[in-house]
């Protein structure tokens, strides 16, 4: 051919493979654009307002369809350095088959050699690499791989890995690349979800700070609030097992509530040893994290010096122990523990969590003890008034009386001598109700308000969290009725239900019945929420039936799936009521008409009682 001749296409070309070639070239380039587009519609899905594990498993699913891929997982990285892989979500094989495998791999081999070198890697045959395991019984054959890491918040979240490419022998490039795109997408979403849902744990956490706080303004006892402490920090970790060390000495430490295991109160109060694990958190006064209280991590030599075999506690995993900050240092600990198969749960806390949990407590329970110091040195205070008004006044008249019957031994007439005397009786007998007044008021406890103004002011305090004020009804005496020994009680015991209503019911309206009818007080609360499911943990139910058996009461729960609750806490009207001093022996029946008119309305014995 001479030169400068343009070259044509070889004679051995067949027009109909060029234009084959050329429809090809133009299909793929059709099928490359409409996968982009699927990317861009997958990115718009994944922005909808889906929690982490739905968005986890829509990436696994979408990553599979770009692709081409039969099988398609994403593993998710963990803390454990025992357990690389917390999570692996798969796509592609059945659950029976799933089954039939085993255990979910741990991050090793070629799934491993992406963790170590978090770059795309591209393979033909999967088996012919060095770093491949080959696969369990059972495992159905895989040849071509493709592995893409996921990054969010800057480091590596996990891995996508896409086998079996359906239409070829292998990934190529463009398959990389779309891939690699979805990964970048995946983990802004990735991103998003995880601070929404720390979000929404930190609120949680901030929920129950308040309600222990109320709970404890509202004159929750101690140990009832220390068991709340515990009950609510282990419910909020998903922790399997809770306790409470107290004392700010290292060498006087004692267990004093547990949650999460049955624990009778004689097993539960003993010393903790001083070399324990909570003695060092109380002396340097600064949260501890233990992998393995079973004896695998070095600092745990003592299983936490609490468990004992009176207690028989399951084996402890990883936990975290934080201080209860007093004024001069802990007062306590505050300890979260978890079994080795739920391991994954602890390394997913954040341990500032717990630890600003315990301060805002250990603040609580500061006040509420200041609250009684001042209530107690008031009642010091009143007593020291009353014990100056005996010494000024009674002894002293008492003093007069004396002398005046002194002077009537001189008297000549026996006139003088008997009004004398009829006036030194009608001082004793004034002097007589000075002091039984006295005695009324040291022996009465001080009760500023009645069971109905607690009731009502407990839920009004409940709005703010329900949102609206729940309706509240009383039926029968219920101010004279009910002993003002059980009024604490039933705040305590409204004060947990409308928290549960508040946080788990869902609730348009609740309603609260206090019922002093017949010889039993009845507080009932019923709500329109979603109900209680059929199988839940009783912690705090289990704290309101134990309260009313103690008070030889009972405890119903009557709920259905989206039919509402009622909850009715009954107990004796005679529950609780304080023994009042019996008439002195000899003294005349005038003496309690006497005593009663005395004391003002309202507070005169009932019949048959004695006081």
């Amino acid at each position: 051919m001479p030169a400068g001749t343009p070259q044509g296409p070889s004679d051995d070309v067949e027009p109909d493979d060029l234009l084959e070639d050329v429809l090809e070239r133009v299909h793929r380039a059709r099928d490359e654009q409409q996968r982009w587009r699927l990317l861009l519609d997958a990115v718009v899905s994944m922005a909808a307002d889906l929690s982490l594990d739905e968005l986890l498993s829509r990436v696994v699913q979408i990553a599979a369809d770009l692709a081409g891929a039969r099988y398609a997982a994403l593993g998710v990285l963990g803390n454990d350095r025992r357990q690389r892989l917390r999570t692996f979500i798969t796509h592609g094989m059945s659950e029976e088959q799933i089954g039939q495998i085993g255990p979910y791999p741990e991050g090793y081999g070629i799934l491993g050699l992406i963790i170590d070198h978090p770059e795309p890697l591209r393979l033909r045959e999967l088996a012919a690499h060095p770093a491949s395991y080959g696969f369990p019984p059972h495992h159905p054959p895989m040849t071509s791989f493709l592995g893409v890491p996921v990054l969010a918040r800057g480091k590596v979240f996990g891995n996508l890995y896409l086998t079996d490419k359906i239409d070829a022998e292998e990934f190529d490039a463009s398959d990389e690349r779309i891939v690699v795109a979805l990964a970048a997408a995946a983990g802004v979403a990735i991103e998003n979800a995880t601070l929404h849902e720390e979000a929404e744990r930190r609120e949680r956490w901030l929920a129950a700070t308040a309600e222990v706080i109320a709970n404890l303004v509202g004159g929750a006892s101690g140990a009832d609030a220390l068991q709340l402490v515990a009950d609510r920090a282990r419910a909020l970790a998903e922790a399997d097992v809770a306790w409470i060390v107290v004392g700010s000495d290292p060498g006087l430490l004692r267990l004093s509530v547990v949650a999460g295991v049955p624990a009778e109160a004689a097993a539960v109060e003993g010393v903790v040893a001083e070399d324990s694990l909570e003695a060092t958190v109380v002396r340097t006064g600064r949260p501890l994290t233990v992998e393995d209280l079973a004896g695998g991590d070095p600092g745990a030599t003592s299983q936490s010096g609490t468990q004992t075999s009176s207690l028989r506690w399951p084996d402890l995993g990883p936990a975290i122990l934080v201080p209860l900050t007093g004024e001069r240092g802990a007062d306590g600990v505050v300890a979260l523990a978890w079994t080795p198969p739920r391991r994954d749960v602890f390394y997913q806390l954040d341990p500032a969590l717990p630890t600003n949990f315990a301060e805002q407590a250990a603040l609580a329970l500061r006040i509420a003890r200041s609250a009684s110091d001042k209530q107690r040195l008031g009642l010091y205070e009143e007593r020291e008034r009353i014990a100056r008004d005996l010494h000024d006044v009674v002894i002293q008249r008492l003093f007069a009386i004396g002398l005046s019957l002194q002077g009537t031994l001189r008297a000549k007439d026996t006139t003088r001598m008997s009004q004398a005397i009829d006036r030194a009786v009608d001082d004793l007998d004034e002097t007589i109700r000075d002091i039984r007044r006295t005695i009324f008021e040291l022996g009465s406890p001080d009760q500023a308000d009645d069971a109905q103004s607690e009731v009502t002011r407990v839920c009004d305090r409940a709005a703010s969290s329900l949102k609206f004020r729940p309706r509240v009804s009383f039926e029968g005496p219920v101010r004279t009725c009910v002993e003002p020994s059980l009024v604490p009680q039933l705040v305590a015991v409204l004060s947990e239900l409308l928290s549960n209503a508040a946080r788990h019911a869902a609730a348009s309206s609740v309603s609260v019945v206090l019922s002093a009818l017949g010889d039993h007080i009845t507080l009932r609360v019923t709500d329109d929420g979603k109900g209680l499911p059929q199988e839940r943990e009783e912690s705090g139910l289990a704290n309101l039936r134990q309260r009313a058996a103690a008070l030889g009461g009972s405890f119903t729960v009557n709920s259905g799936k989206g039919a509402g609750t009622v909850v009715e806490w009954r107990v004796p009207a005679q529950a609780g009521r304080a023994a009042v001093p019996a008439p002195r022996r000899g003294a005349p029946p005038s003496d309690v008409a006497t005593e009663a008119s005395d004391q003002g309305p309202g507070t005169a014995p009932a019949a048959g009682e004695s006081r």
